[in-house]
């Protein structure tokens, strides 16, 4: 079964990411913190279409990870069979790993 559309999910873990990434932006360019946030929600949007890029994650098992700013990578599970995409976190290219190895594992 091929999935012509997905459906995204955004789990709480998320969207606290996100909103932690545009408050410490904020800090020095509260414009600049809203157009990120927004730039990488819009990029998660972009996973509802199956042609969107994305690639198997070499980080973190069983995931899939979307480059939404050269900055940040937006990790993900996918289900074929239902047609979803788990948004589960939005992390810093720069963060230490396996540090949010077993955060991203936690159902």
């Amino acid at each position: 079964m091929s999935c012509e559309h997905w459906q995204i999910i955004r789990r709480p873990e998320y969207q606290a990411d996100l909103d932690a990434i545009q408050a410490w932006v904020a800090k020095d360019n509260p414009l600049a913190a809203l157009d990120l946030w927004l730039w990488i929600d819009t990029q998660v949007d972009g996973l509802s279409d199956p042609n969107f890029p994305r690639r198997a994650s070499q980080r973190v098992a069983d995931a899939h990870e979307l480059v939404a700013h050269e900055n940040y990578i937006v990790y993900f599970d996918q289900d074929p069979v239902r047609c979803t995409a788990t948004v589960r976190a939005v992390v810093h290219v720069a963060r230490q790993f396996p540090a949010i190895v077993s955060g991203l594992d936690a159902e």
